[in-house]
């Protein structure tokens, strides 16, 4: 009963959309209909006289000039390409056992099946739909014509368009989110999937696929005509369509919005018969498995990124992950006996080469990174992660620490150990952030040094953290100096490529996304702090000098990103004495921390 209250409420909304539609039409058609009313009228003699003939030809003009900007609007919506989600897409080739446990789900739901399934390296998924003209075919055929949009996900997906006349719909494409594959289990993911794929039930009626064409259509249409452009003649035309589409967006975005619920209502509906028990253990997995993804990728793979280094395997980093949380988080440790039973990613042929494929498309969406690896844009593995980029990453921070120092001039310390007073030591960065023991009560920053290097300081930073979080006026000025300088860095650096429009390879993502180049899409972290910057590089430097004098190594944290390994065993303990050293000017604290595990901060460092 569910499902057919669900159905109908999104089938009504349809047409309510598909009213808005005729009436549009009706409205671009009432001039000439008039027109050919007085022509006719005209030459049969019935409407004579001498005003009758000026308005016969006035409202002949306006009904052509009617016409032709219909028609300029109608192929302005045919001809914009509604917007497409960034996948790998995934052939059925080298996923048979994944095609067939979609299909087989699909036959128990009694709806049609997905035309084809394809990745996102992102932790949800949904149908969508890439039938429209300027999109061309799906890229693999169905067994069954079906048409749906992101139906699970409502109106959020809701895009698609034609003014053509009613046709029979075709397959949705299912987009997986990538983390599921290597974290679940077969039996968890198809539990998740069920309300996905039941989505395809009610958006096969004909009515709801012609609705969210037409509103794809309008959406697409919109965009285009947003988009700025130098000719004013063609800027004059394209905000005229842009209004009237508009218009017709905002008419029928309320029915749309509830034509998606209503859909989803019937595909949670559908849904309930399969896999109901452990649909309700698979929800926790998705949330864990969010945790994971945002965990990895921040703490992580956001070093690698910022350096032009991309991890290979970030799916495979999401299994060691929350294998680690299950180790340190009790509420975690009922998940560590999952891991006996077959992961999802058994079901692909070839899991290696489809994880390098989704973690090439994170860096895309998340960071930006060129289309393609390069020699400044190369793949690194978990096993060489410690060297490649967590080594390189702390030496380049002190290096531009060092730089900064040298701006200011910051002289070099000249203790009685020290033998090369003109390299970087750690002992010329202690002494210039340390504060007198008389003056650590209530450290005040000099207003004046605040002011003269302010305009230095991003406009992102928060002044309030800035001026108050740190020790005294030389740490203000170091700080603002780093964050002049790693803005210098960003800026001077090579912008993100734009992938070509052609010569997509089978397992890689839909390059022709990319077009527009405005990436990332989605920024992982907004700007750091002035404090947060300065503690990196801090930390940064102890951490060369730990490895320089001490034997200590770099190392991987799953968790937490970059580690210092002491003895094989994570230094958790530095982080806080940075912190005091950096905030009130004590470095007591770290001098006891390194005076115990031996390091010599007078001895100079190697730097990249």
């Amino acid at each position: 009963m569910g499902v057919e209250v669900g159905a109908q409420a999104a089938r009504s909304r349809a047409l309510a959309v598909l009213r808005i539609r005729s009436r549009a039409l009706a409205v671009a058609l009432l001039p000439a209909a008039v027109a050919v009313v007085l022509l006719v009228g005209g030459s049969t003699g019935h409407i004579t006289g001498g005003s009758w003939g000026t308005t016969r030809w006035i409202v002949t003009v306006l009904a052509a000039l009617v016409l032709l900007a219909a028609a300029g609007i109608a192929l302005v919506v045919a001809r914009s390409r509604p917007a497409m989600s960034p996948t790998v897409p995934i052939a059925e080739e080298s996923a048979p056992d994944l095609y067939r446990m979609v299909r087989d789900l699909a036959d128990r739901l009694e709806v049609p099946a997905p035309s084809a399934i394809a990745l996102t390296p992102d932790c949800d998924s949904w149908l969508e739909d890439r039938t429209h003209p300027a999109h061309g075919p799906p890229p693999l055929a169905g067994r069954d014509e079906i048409a749906g949009v992101r139906g699970i996900r409502g109106a959020r997906g809701i895009r698609g368009l034609s003014t053509r006349p009613r046709r029979a719909p075709s397959a949705p494409v299912l987009v997986i989110g990538s983390p599921f594959l290597w974290w679940m289990r077969v039996g968890e993911l198809r539990a998740v999937l069920a309300p996905v794929v039941a989505g395809t039930g009610p958006s096969a009626h004909p009515d709801i696929a012609a609705a969210r064409r037409f509103v794809r259509g309008l959406d697409a249409a919109v965009a285009v005509t947003s988009a700025p452009t130098r000719a004013p003649l063609s800027r004059t035309v394209l905000g005229g369509v842009g209004w009237v589409t508009r218009v017709l967006l905002r008419s029928c975005r309320g029915h749309a919005a509830e034509m998606e619920r209503g859909v989803a209502a019937a595909a949670a509906e559908r849904a309930q018969a399969v896999d109901y028990g452990l649909r309700i253990v698979a929800q926790e997995q998705v949330g864990l498995a969010y945790a994971g993804w945002d965990r990895l990728l921040t703490r992580v793979a956001l070093p690698a990124w910022r350096m032009g280094r991309w991890p290979s395997r970030l799916d495979a980093g999401v299994v060691a992950a929350l294998t680690e949380l299950s180790r340190r988080d009790r509420l975690a440790e009922g998940f560590a006996s999952r891991l006996g039973e077959r992961p999802a990613c058994d079901l692909l042929e070839e899991p290696g080469r489809v994880d390098e494929a989704a973690s090439l498309l994170a860096a895309r969406l998340f960071h930006g990174g060129p289309a393609e690896p390069g020699p400044d844009w190369a793949p690194v593995t978990w096993q060489d992660y410690p060297d490649e980029v967590v080594d390189r990453k702390w030496r380049s921070d002190a290096a531009r620490l060092h730089r900064v120092l040298d701006a200011l001039g910051v002289r070099h310390s000249t203790g009685p150990a020290t033998r090369d007073s003109g390299r970087p030591t750690l002992a010329r960065v202690m002494e210039h952030l340390a504060t007198p023991p008389e003056d650590r009560e209530a450290p005040v920053p000099d207003a004046a040094a605040l002011t003269a290097h302010r305009a230095d300081i991003s406009p992102e930073t928060d002044e309030d953290d800035a001026e108050l979080a740190l020790g005294n006026e030389r740490t203000s000025a170091l700080a603002a100096g780093l964050l002049a300088e790693l803005a210098r860095e960003e800026a001077s650096g090579p912008a993100a490529t734009p992938a070509p429009a052609g010569g997509t390879e089978h397992q890689g993502p839909d390059r022709a996304l990319w077009d527009d180049g405005t990436l990332p899409l989605f920024p992982l972290q907004p700007p750091r702090t002035a404090r947060e910057l300065l503690a990196d590089h801090v930390t940064a430097m102890v951490c060369c000098a730990a490895m320089d004098t001490a034997g200590a190594a770099p190392g991987l944290d799953w968790l937490d990103g970059p580690s210092l390994l002491v003895g094989g065993v994570r230094a958790a303990d530095l982080g806080p004495r940075v912190l005091t050293l950096v905030e009130s000017g004590d470095p007591d604290p770290l001098r006891d921390w390194l005076r115990h595990l031996g390091v010599r901060p007078e001895k100079p460092v190697r730097l990249v």
